[in-house]
């Protein structure tokens, strides 16, 4: 039996988006308010789903309290309360956008879970605005 199984997460953080290869007038014409110089925040909420084949033994797919705890520790603490532009390796030189941070997200995950599982991130940057990989 093929089934997925779905875990929410959240994590605040700062951004900027700036290309330094633009002028200062090309970047706010492209990013607006989310080029503010003293950089601005948001409360993500995060939405990993993981499918694949139900172990007839446990009856599991994946254990959920090891889902919750790798992306505790691989993905909250590693973004929440941070500045992802100045505090964070994944963004000292890409672009910290919602698309990029879902995928960014995707790829944490993908190394710290087993192949025999498909995985899927939908990340919210705001109630109404969300990304998600693969598409």
């Amino acid at each position: 039996m093929r089934v997925a199984v779905f875990r929410r997460a959240h994590f605040n953080a700062a951004h900027r988006l700036y290309n330094p290869n633009w002028s200062d007038e090309k970047n706010q014409e492209v990013f607006g308010l989310c080029n503010n110089p003293n950089y601005h925040g948001h409360n993500y909420e995060l939405e990993v789903k993981v499918s694949g084949e139900v172990d007839p033994v446990t009856g599991y797919l994946i254990d959920l309290k090891v889902l919750k705890d790798i992306i505790k520790e691989q993905i909250e603490r590693r973004f929440d309360h941070k500045n992802l532009n100045l505090d964070t390796e994944e963004f000292k030189n890409l672009n910290p956008t919602a698309e990029n941070i879902c995928y960014v997200i995707w790829q944490i995950l993908r190394e710290h879970l087993d192949e025999q599982y498909d995985i899927g991130v939908r990340l919210y940057e705001t109630p109404r605005n969300y990304v998600e990989y693969p598409a």
